[in-house]
């Protein structure tokens, strides 16, 4: 990729797109009004991997306390493998640690063995299984921590 490219905090003005790449990544994307609460909200915090003018990626995590989630990390199928999940990550392991959390969990489908490779990389570490959490395919879900972010 060439050009300017850069991890930026989500603005009203990128719904649009987010709700295209929610579409493209997930058999059961997030809702436009689900999406546009993220402006502005007090405890979620979207990131977006912009390249030319067009997202490419995008993060949400939650802050709670001392404690954080990830709720959603996304790329475009065609640009995977290529380190925007990871710039994604950077940019929510930092904020979560300026927002003071001190643990990040997340849930993950057990069959994205690239993600939790990711997440490992971070440090997360896989504590439960629940079982039938997702749908459309039917599949469980990993739950991972990292308890000293």
């Amino acid at each position: 990729m060439e050009g300017e490219q850069r991890v930026r905090l989500m603005m009203e003005a990128d719904i649009n797109q987010i709700c295209e790449l929610e579409k493209k990544c997930f058999s059961e994307p997030w809702s436009f009004n689900l999406i546009r609460s993220g402006v502005g909200s007090p405890v979620d915090t979207y990131f977006v991997y912009e390249a030319r003018g067009e997202i490419l990626g995008y993060s949400v995590m939650r802050i709670l306390a001392d404690e954080g989630e990830i709720q959603r990390i996304a790329v475009l199928p065609a640009y995977r493998r290529q380190g925007i999940a990871r710039k994604l990550m950077d940019a929510m392991m930092i904020s979560a640690r300026r927002k003071g959390a001190r643990a990040m969990a997340l849930e993950v489908r057990e069959s994205n063995l690239g993600a939790r490779r990711l997440y490992i990389s971070y440090g997360f570490k896989q504590e439960a299984v629940r079982r039938g959490y997702y749908h459309n395919p039917a599949e469980d879900a990993v739950i991972m921590w990292n308890r000293r972010i």
